[in-house]
């Protein structure tokens, strides 16, 4: 199961005004819940993995935008962490970074992995655009819905 595919499962409970939903195949398993003024969100793992709950203080559980416009007025978008996990920029220690400053990224670009309980998630940019700032260090955690890059769109 991609990131997408959770986005989509997660605003149809949005949509659809669902507090609960789980899912489980022969080797991924999803729980989530929302509602009330602390919610739990339960990860996605792969079947046999321990899933731990961590309650989060928010409204509503909705994916952050693929690309969401910068405050300045200087058409700068962001590409936030779509999860929770620790932000890494190369595919291993000794290859190159993803995406870099200068870098040109269209929408289907893997810019980072985010290791999420044990599984590395590409992050693409779902932006087009040339990256113009790194804003988080290499394996640092992040959060949801935290910035990554900023990029200038073209």
């Amino acid at each position: 199961m991609e990131i997408k595919d959770i986005k989509r499962i997660v605003e149809l409970m949005k949509n659809n005004d669902l507090t609960e939903f789980a899912m489980k195949d022969e080797d991924f398993e999803l729980a989530l819940k929302r509602g009330g003024e602390q919610q739990i969100v339960v990860a996605a793992a792969p079947v046999g993995t321990p899933v731990m709950a961590a309650p989060i203080a928010a409204p509503a559980v909705a994916a952050p935008a693929a690309a969401v416009p910068v405050d300045d007025d200087d058409g700068l978008i962001e590409i936030p962490s779509p999860i929770v996990g620790t932000f890494y920029r190369k595919p291993a220690p000794e290859a190159d970074n993803f995406a870099q400053v200068g870098t040109e990224v269209s929408e289907d670009t893997v810019v980072c992995i985010i290791e999420a309980m044990k599984v590395m998630n590409e992050i693409k940019a779902e932006v087009s655009g040339v990256i113009t700032k790194v804003l988080v260090d290499d394996a640092t955690p992040v959060q949801y819905g935290q910035p990554l890059f900023l990029v200038e769109p073209k």
